[in-house]
Formats: structure tokens, C-alpha cells, sequence
């Protein structure tokens, strides 16, 4: 993968964790995968386009098989991505919180550490830690492993948290029924011009921390306008994960969304 987004070296591994009485993890640690060239060396510029092809078209086969399982069960997944600090895991917990009729389990993506999955095993939700090493996004082949370790219930959601980045993550379909980003008051009015890929694949932006927006310096409708430009127009809604303010509009889009949508 390392000629689509140098996303590392096979020495970095994958690794997948839950607490050891998840369904189908045995003893809590497996490795999921996540193949290297074998010196991580990126290939000569005229072989690059066919090898990112390759990777794509081998990541979109298992994403259909994701979304077919996840279909089979009447199951929700949502892609949740955003840059480093825009309050992902802020979201979840309030999210779990607040819906606590609705069984919800969670896919976290970081390079390092189980952090992220321990404070959401604290709201009572069950959570798979997928640590990446040097890997910047999660896969479809890491989602498919951690399904199979969270075995979440029919007619539940799964919440993804993908690794804090703003590029690669837009390429990589997990099977999911929706991608949403994530930004923050504190970021750029001008983020989506910067990352136009994953502002486009977008089919909803929550514009976080808006608590904070008499502190920074944020046009909200500067921001509007350059997500809208770069092509998919996706809603966005304000919210603060702190405070609540505007995350019923945040719930109401996730239960008018189709589990059988592909």
C-alpha cells in the first residue's frame, strides 16, 4: 500500500484487540493485516497508478463482502473520520450516551495504544481497538476482521472511528453505509479546500466544538461554501459534543439512515 498513501512498512503490522470474552477473539490479540512491499520502498512512477489500482480493487472487493455481512443483519455502519482533535471519540461517548435504547458497538482506528476503546467500553459499549502501526487508515480487510470480533447483534448500529486523518481514509471503502467527517471550530474555515477528496465522499460534515465559536476564529459560512465547492455536497450540521447543542439533528440522521443501503 505504500505506492497509494505511504502508509508504512510490513515490519508496522496490525494489530486487533478486544476484551478476551469477545465473540470469535480467543485470546484478545490477533493480528489483522495490512501488506507492505517487501523492502517498503514505493515502485518506479509508471507503476504506481497500476499498483494503487490493484490495492483499491482488492480493498473494494472485501468492503462489498463488509457491506453484504453488515446487510445480512440489518446492521448500521458509519465511517466517522476527521483530522487529529476534532472530538471523534468526544462524539461517541455522548452519541452512545444519549441513545442508550440503540445497541452500538465501535471500531477504533489509531496507530498506537487502546485508548480510544477504553473510553468506550466505559460508556458500556462494546469496543475493537485496531491499532495500524504506521498504517494512516483502516481498510476494509482490518473492518472485516473487527466485525468478526465484535459480532455485533442484528438491527444494531457500528460506529466507526477511523484513524485521524484527512487523505487516505477517503480512498478506502470499509463496506460502510455512510462516511461522515468530523471538524472542529479550532481547525480552518478552509479545511475542505485543502482535503477536498474526503470532504467529497462525505455524505454528512458535523462542524464540532461549536461551544467555542465567540474564542476562535471560524467562518462558518466561509466553511459551508468551500465544502459545498468541492463536489458532493454534503449536509452539514453544527454541533457541540460537550455541550449537546445541535446533536438531536446529529441522531435524527442516523435513524432515518437505510441498513440496507449500499
Amino acid at each position: 500500500m505504500c505506492a497509494t498513501c505511504g502508509c508504512g512498512n510490513d515490519t508496522a503490522g496490525v494489530s486487533t484487540t478486544a476484551p478476551r470474552d469477545a465473540p470469535g477473539l480467543g485470546a484478545g490479540l490477533y493480528h489483522a493485516g495490512h501488506d507492505h512491499g517487501s523492502d517498503g520502498r514505493e515502485p518506479p512512477g509508471s507503476e504506481t497508478v497500476t499498483l494503487e489500482h490493484r490495492v483499491l480493487a482488492a480493498n473494494d472487493h472485501i468492503a462489498d463482502h463488509n457491506r453484504q455481512w453488515l446487510r445480512e443483519r440489518g446492521i448500521l455502519a458509519v465511517n466517522l473520520t476527521s483530522s487529529p482533535g476534532a472530538g471523534k471519540t468526544s462524539l461517541l461517548e455522548r452519541t452512545i450516551g444519549d441513545l442508550g435504547e440503540v445497541p452500538i458497538a465501535v471500531i477504533e482506528g489509531d496507530q498506537e495504544t487502546a485508548l480510544d476503546a477504553e473510553r468506550i467500553r466505559a460508556t458500556g459499549a462494546r469496543a475493537v481497538q485496531v491499532n495500524t502501526g504506521a498504517g494512516c487508515h483502516l481498510d476494509a480487510r482490518m473492518t472485516g476482521s473487527a466485525l468478526a470480533a465484535l459480532d455485533p447483534e442484528p438491527g444494531s448500529m457500528v460506529l466507526i472511528e477511523n484513524v485521524g486523518n484527512l487523505v487516505c481514509p477517503a480512498m478506502f471503502d470499509l463496506g460502510e453505509n455512510g462516511m461522515v467527517v468530523i471538524v472542529s471550530v479550532t481547525e480552518g474555515a478552509d479545511k475542505p479546500l485543502k482535503y477536498p477528496h474526503m470532504f467529497a465522499a462525505a455524505e454528512l460534515v458535523l462542524v464540532n466544538k461549536i461551544d467555542l465559536l465567540p474564542f476562535v476564529d471560524f467562518d462558518s459560512a466561509m466553511f459551508a461554501a468551500a465544502a459545498r465547492s468541492v463536489g458532493g455536497g454534503p449536509e452539514i450540521l453544527p454541533i457541540s459534543a460537550t455541550t449537546g447543542q445541535g446533536m438531536d439533528r446529529w441522531y435524527d440522521w442516523l435513524s432515518g439512515r437505510d441498513a440496507s443501503a449500499a
